[in-house]
């Protein structure tokens, strides 16, 4: 591997601009040479858990969320309602009645009876009168309401399946949180992986300026040919592309970990310690025990057999108590400006056209479609954790010998230069000794990172991730 296609591999993907574009300045956030506080893992794991937009996002959701079994209870809680009118009507009404009768025996016969004897004629004289106003023209009401749920079967599911969705939000947001916090860690490691990259680059100009400057006193003295100059010289252009090529790699990477972490990326990095993967016995029940995703899956399971059963409790009656209070400004028949009322209500949904049956057939395929996805989620993380330790047993067996092939590399270059000074090696060797070399220690640069990546994925897959990022 070369060391432009080492570093192209760290980057993950380079545009280039063409030859004849200007090329535009940097913004000082982004401009190399100027020296910044280093931010540490620790410190940007805890920025992104505070600033990063889509753990806030998920955390909006969640606060919304648990607002679940709040709506759930206020179905069962009193219900308090107050209203008032006002009525301009085109005309007045009233009635005035009696309230009492004078009678008095007129003393006259009247007409006889078909049987019987004949009767005198009484009169009655009203004693008094009541006036009542049954339309006013600027008529003012008022009403108060009380309404309480005694016994409401169809609620008693849905607060215990609001508070189970709750939970199934909340394990859903923990799972995203640590997918941004892993995402985080990777680009971190991604862009202390780059910095050494372009520092080994650095190191490798360098060295090509003073092979460069070599040849030229050779070539002037007259004991080396000009094509050991111009290889020399193609060999330093060459260094400093690939520099620029892991500058600007260096700099994506730092404007992406920036962008996680809603900063301006005026910050520089270390290099990070390697995760250290905790021993267990069995990291797939650790998995299947621990992972946020896993436990959502069963906890959504519950609430699809929850939401089942809710349907059997809407065939039970409901009985509920109410209270009533009403004023207004019309006296009507009763002479009174105010009124009462309590009472019980009982209500039955006896036939609603096969709603509920519908909705239990739909519930049940729920129920196995949760079910489904659990297994699935299940089987998905045991996956993951087996093909994790794989990949880390072979990102480990890889640095090691990226190790070993650093240390024979750098041998096989102290030689060649010792040999060349002395005459007794070719410019040819000595490059081909300093591309083995620059790409040795590109080598153990994306080993070391391919290793550290496949520890953080092995922690993620096991559900320990979390505990590593505190």
């Amino acid at each position: 591997m070369t060391a432009a296609s080492m570093i192209a591999a760290l980057a993950l993907a380079q545009a280039t601009a063409p030859a004849s574009a200007p090329v535009p300045s940097l913004p000082p956030a982004v401009q190399l040479g100027t020296r910044y506080p280093v931010l540490t893992l620790a410190q940007a794991l805890k920025d992104a858990r505070l600033q990063n937009l889509d753990i806030q996002q998920a955390e909006a959701r969640l606060q919304q969320a648990r607002q679940l079994s709040w709506k759930a209870w206020s179905f069962y809680l009193p219900q308090i309602t107050a209203s008032g009118t006002y009525t301009r009507n085109n005309i007045g009404a009233a009635i005035s009645l009696p309230t009492g009768y004078n009678v008095v025996d007129t003393g006259q016969l009247g007409p006889p009876p078909p049987q019987g004897t004949a009767t005198t004629f009484v009169t009655g004289t009203p004693t008094g009168f009541q006036t009542a106003e049954i339309q006013t023209r600027d008529q003012l009401g008022a009403q108060a309401q009380v309404s309480q749920a005694i016994l409401a079967p169809a609620l008693w599911p849905a607060i215990a399946n609001a508070y189970t969705a709750e939970k199934v939000v909340e394990l859903n947001v923990e799972n995203a949180r640590r997918e941004v916090l892993f995402g985080v860690a990777a680009a971190y490691y991604g862009a202390a992986g780059l910095k050494q990259a372009m520092e080994v680059t650095e190191r490798q100009l360098v060295i090509a300026r003073e092979h460069e400057r070599d040849a030229r006193v050779r070539y002037d003295a007259g004991t080396s040919p000009k094509v050991a100059l111009l290889r020399a010289e193609i060999d330093r252009a060459q260094a400093e592309q690939d520099l620029k090529r892991a500058q600007n790699a260096f700099l994506q990477a730092k404007q992406a970990l920036a962008t996680a972490l809603d900063r301006q990326p005026d910050f520089d990095v270390e290099p990070p310690p390697s995760p250290q993967v905790p021993k267990v016995e069995d990291p797939e029940q650790m998995a299947l025990r621990d992972r946020p995703d896993v436990l959502a899956a069963q906890k959504s399971l519950v609430l699809a057999e929850g939401q089942r059963d809710a349907i059997y409790y809407q065939y039970a009656p409901s009985i509920g108590a109410f209270a009533w209070y009403r004023w207004t400004n019309v006296t009507g028949f009763t002479g009174s400006e105010t009124a009462w009322a309590l009472g019980l209500a009982l209500t039955w949904n006896v036939f609603d056209g096969g709603l509920r049956e519908a909705q239990l057939r739909e519930n049940r395929a729920r129920v196995v479609e949760a079910d489904a996805a659990r297994r699935a989620s299940e089987a998905r993380a045991v996956d993951e954790v087996r093909r994790s330790q794989l990949d880390l047993d072979s990102a480990f067996a890889n640095r090691e010998k990226a190790k070993e092939k650093v240390a024979l590399a750098r041998e096989t270059n102290s030689l060649t230069e010792i040999n060349y000074k002395a005459g007794a090696a070719t410019y040819l060797e000595t490059t081909d000794a300093l591309e083995s070399l620059r790409s040795a220690e590109l080598g153990l640069v994306a080993e070391s990172l391919n290793a550290d990546l496949a520890a953080l994925r092995l922690l993620k897959a096991m559900g320990a991730f979390r505990e590593v990022n505190q």
